[in-house]
């Protein structure tokens, strides 16, 4: 596959990204023409593709997916630029870095537990995420990070929240931060839709002691022929109907 012309402005422009994740990325697309999971994976060392490509897409830079065969023979995703004249370079410079200051206000504020699952997590174990995400809403420069803006998540989470995202209309076309202040990935606690689908959810995490019941959950519904979240449903449901 032969490698895309680029203006010098945009290979100019691309080379200023410094952080090393997205220049990975851009480094070996304008070396090769573009790159593919196998690579990000096996040559890099990146076990989540998505989100070193993302890297590069919050720097301004426009990056399509398209598919190519893997070493295996089967399709793979692959990454080169996009439309140069999509880019915004200037508009979003990267990721503010988050200070230690912000997240230990909102392990204060929210406690050391992931906003999604609602579970207690070492510290350590805890990242910190835009309620709404970058790509839609950008970082305000020179401002005050305020905790109301952020929410504290696990890494399954985190990368749940991602892979949604990234597969909503409001992130791909529409960016608009309204959309996102009523989805249950930025506000799980009072949400209208999640990711423009009308649609409820609700996480459960089973740690320590409680392992024990969701296997018990799991031979059950194996004997039965049904899958958790179904047979989860039905019990609630039972339970309902004969509440009080």
């Amino acid at each position: 596959m032969s490698k895309p012309k680029l203006s010098p402005e945009f290979v100019k422009l691309c080379k200023v990204v410094t952080a090393k994740r997205p220049k990975t990325v851009i480094d070996h697309i304008l070396k090769r023409g573009f790159i593919t999971t196998q690579d990000l994976k096996d040559t890099y060392g990146y076990n989540h593709p998505p989100r070193a490509v993302r890297d590069v897409k919050e720097h301004g830079i426009p990056i399509e997916m398209f598919r190519v065969e893997g070493n295996d023979g089967r399709k793979i995703a692959a990454y080169r630029f996009g439309d140069p004249k999509k880019a915004r370079f200037g508009q979003q410079l990267g990721r503010t870095a988050f200070a230690k200051e912000l997240k230990a206000k909102l392990v204060a504020e929210q406690g050391a537990r992931c906003a999604i699952y609602l579970e207690a997590f070492p510290e350590a174990n805890l990242q910190i995420d835009h309620r709404i995400p970058f790509e839609v809403l950008g970082d305000i420069r020179d401002a005050v990070q305020k905790t109301e803006d952020y929410m504290l998540l696990c890494g399954s989470a985190n990368r749940a929240k991602s892979w949604s995202c990234e597969h909503c209309v409001n992130w791909l076309e529409l960016k608009k931060p309204e959309v996102c202040r009523g989805c249950y990935w930025a506000y799980p606690d009072n949400y209208t839709h999640i990711a423009m689908r009308e649609a409820r959810r609700a996480d459960i995490m089973w740690t320590g002691e409680e392992i024990k019941t969701y296997d018990q959950l799991k031979k059950r519904t194996a004997e039965l022929q049904k899958n958790i979240p179904g047979y989860v449903k039905e019990i609630i449901e039972a339970h309902l109907k004969n509440a009080p």
